[in-house]
C-alpha cells in the first residue's frame, strides 16, 4: 500500500514539474547564498561598467551558484537605500553596500585592455568577513568582440565547471592556426607567398624529356627545379578547419635551360589546429609538341618530319621541341602541412599528377606571415 502511495506522490511531482528532480533543486536554490553583482571595472574597451557588470551578472546566473539578485531589484534598492556604487570595486566599500542589502556574496572586479591582451580578473567579497574570499586572473588574445566568451570561460573556471578547450585555446594561444575566433575579419591569414621545389616525371614523358634534340627530345633529366608563387582566399573559416582557392603561377626546368610555364587552381581544406592541408584541381602548362601517329603495333611515326603512317594509325600530340607551343592539361592531388615559427608560416606540400603517359610527382615548400594590414571577408 505504501508503495503506490509513493509511486502515486511521484507520479504527480513529476506531472507538475516536469522533471522529478525539480523539486529538490529547487529547494537547493533557495537555501544557496544569496549573490549580487555590481558595476564590473573596465579599461580600453567598447564596455562601461555598468554593461560590464550586466554581462558578468549574465554569466554568473549560468553558473547557478548563487541566489542572484536580479538586475531591476538591484537598481530599485540601491535607489531607495541612496547608495553610491560608482567607483565601488574594493573589497570594503562593497561589504558596506552588501551589508545593507542583506547579501552573503558579491562578485566584482575587472575586464581590461592591456597592451596585446585582454585580462580579467574577478573577486568574490565576502560580505560579512570584509574580505576577497577568493578571486581569478586570466589573460586572453587582444580580440575585443570575444569578450563576452572570456568572462564566460573565466566565470566556469572560477567555479570549476568544465569548459571547451578548443575554444579556449584559440582565444589564449597567439601562435594556434587561424579561424574566425583568433584570427577576426580585421585580421587574416597572408598564405600568399612563394613556392619552390623540384618535380619528377616517370614513364613516356621522362623517356622523351631524355632524348635527343634531333628527334623531337630535350636532352633533359626527368627531375627539375620549379618556383612561382600562390595566391590564396579562404572563403570558409570556421571551427576546425577551413576551405580555400588556390591560385599557383609557376616556372619549371630554369635550371635545365627550359622554360615550361603553368597555372594550378586548386580547391582544399586546411586543419586549423595541426595545420594539415590537402587540395584538388586542374593544372594546365605550356608545352612544344606536334603531330605523331602510332600504328597497331606500337610503333611511331613522325608526321612533320614527313614520316607516312599506315592507314588507321592514331595521330595524337607528343611532346617535341620542335613543335609549337600549345596547352596541355592534368589533375593535380597535393598534400602538406602548414610548420609555424612566430608569425612566419612555412608550408611543405607534395603532389601527384596522374597521366597515360607517366606520372609526375614533386615537392614544394616556401614561407609567409600574418598580415594585419589586409582585410578578409568572408562569402
Amino acid at each position: 500500500m505504501k508503495s503506490n502511495i509513493y509511486t502515486l506522490l511521484f507520479i504527480g511531482l513529476t506531472a507538475l514539474t516536469g522533471n522529478p528532480t525539480a523539486f529538490a533543486q529547487s529547494s537547493t536554490k533557495a537555501t544557496a547564498p544569496l549573490a549580487a553583482v555590481l558595476h564590473i571595472d573596465t579599461k580600453g574597451l567598447n564596455f562601461d561598467p555598468v554593461q560590464m557588470g550586466n554581462l558578468v551578472r549574465v554569466e554568473l546566473e549560468k553558473t547557478a551558484q548563487y541566489r542572484l539578485i536580479d538586475r531591476y531589484d538591484l537598481e530599485y534598492l540601491i535607489e531607495k537605500n541612496q547608495l553610491n556604487i560608482t567607483g565601488c570595486y574594493g573589497a570594503i566599500c562593497l561589504s558596506g553596500v552588501g551589508k545593507v542589502l542583506n547579501l552573503d556574496y558579491i562578485l566584482s572586479g575587472s575586464v581590461e585592455l592591456a597592451g596585446d591582451m585582454i585580462i580579467t580578473h574577478f573577486r568574490l567579497i565576502n560580505v560579512q568577513a570584509e574580505q576577497i574570499e577568493r578571486s581569478i586572473i586570466r589573460q586572453y588574445l587582444n580580440i575585443p568582440k570575444e569578450v563576452p566568451e572570456m568572462v564566460s570561460i573565466t566565470l566556469k573556471e572560477f567555479f570549476e565547471i568544465p569548459v571547451t578547450a578548443d575554444v579556449k585555446r584559440k582565444l589564449t594561444k597567439q601562435y594556434d592556426f587561424d579561424n574566425l575566433i583568433n584570427n577576426p575579419t580585421e585580421y587574416r591569414l597572408a598564405s600568399d607567398g612563394p613556392r619552390m621545389g623540384f618535380t619528377v616525371f616517370t614513364g613516356t614523358s621522362a623517356e622523351r624529356l631524355g632524348e635527343s634534340r634531333s628527334t623531337g627530345g630535350y636532352e633533359a633529366f626527368p627531375m627539375m627545379f620549379q618556383f612561382g608563387y600562390q595566391f590564396e582566399k579562404q572563403y570558409l573559416n570556421e571551427g576546425r578547419y577551413q576551405a580555400l582557392f588556390e591560385f599557383i603561377p609557376m616556372i619549371t626546368g630554369i635550371d635545365q635551360q627550359l622554360f615550361i610555364p603553368s597555372l594550378t587552381i586548386m580547391n582544399g581544406f586546411r586543419d586549423n589546429y595541426k595545420g594539415w592541408e590537402i587540395a584538388f584541381g586542374p593544372t594546365i602548362s605550356f608545352v612544344k609538341s606536334r603531330e605523331w601517329a602510332k600504328d597497331a603495333t606500337g610503333k611511331l611515326y613522325d608526321i612533320g618530319n614527313n614520316e607516312v603512317a599506315p592507314a588507321g594509325a592514331i595521330i595524337y600530340n607528343r611532346l617535341d621541341s620542335r613543335g609549337l607551343p600549345g596547352l596541355t592539361s592534368g589533375f593535380i592531388i597535393a598534400f602538406g602541412r602548414t610548420f609555424k615559427s612566430g608569425h612566419m608560416n612555412l608550408p611543405v606540400n607534395g603532389y601527384f599528377i596522374p597521366s597515360n603517359n607517366g606520372a609526375r610527382f614533386g615537392l614544394s615548400f616556401g614561407f609567409n606571415a600574418k598580415n594585419k594590414g589586409q582585410s578578409f571577408t568572408q562569402n
